[in-house]
């Protein structure tokens, strides 16, 4: 690295912090998405202003799109009927064609998380719902 030191969090930190994400975003935890948003925002808020001083860019980028796959996974259950699940994607302005096409995945959560249409469900969403986003908190 050019003989430069670099302050970064440990590994284990860092699988620590994405443990505790994964609990607070299990899809069996029934509470509400607003409850589950606040309490995640805490526990991103409280982790980043700890570690502020470490290097951590391409952590956050990636613990960050793990978060949202996992937010709409749980978005995509609590819709629970496809008819639901089909008015709330045409909701968000997603054709009807892609709409039909994602309800027709079920139950796959990760296959559906990784559609098109659930992938409409964008960053910009989920800040407008109060969720901080981890990259965009660290690097201010």
């Amino acid at each position: 690295m050019g003989g430069r030191w670099e302050a970064r969090p440990h590994n284990d930190s860092v699988r620590s912090f994405q443990r505790k994400l994964k609990q607070l975003t299990k899809r069996s935890w029934s509470m509400s998405f607003r409850e589950r948003i606040k309490r995640l925002n805490w526990v991103i808020r409280g982790w980043i202003n700890y570690f502020r001083i470490g290097k951590m860019k391409g952590h956050m980028q990636r613990i960050d799109g793990r978060l949202r796959t996992r937010l709409r996974i749980i978005a995509w259950k609590q819709w629970k009927t496809s008819r639901k699940r089909f008015q709330a994607l045409v909701m968000l302005g997603i054709p009807e064609w892609m709409a039909r096409q994602s309800t027709g995945f079920g139950n796959h959560y990760q296959a559906v998380a990784k559609t098109a249409g659930l992938r409409k469900i964008s960053k910009e969403i989920f800040s407008r719902m109060g969720l901080v986003s981890c990259l965009d908190y660290y690097l201010r």
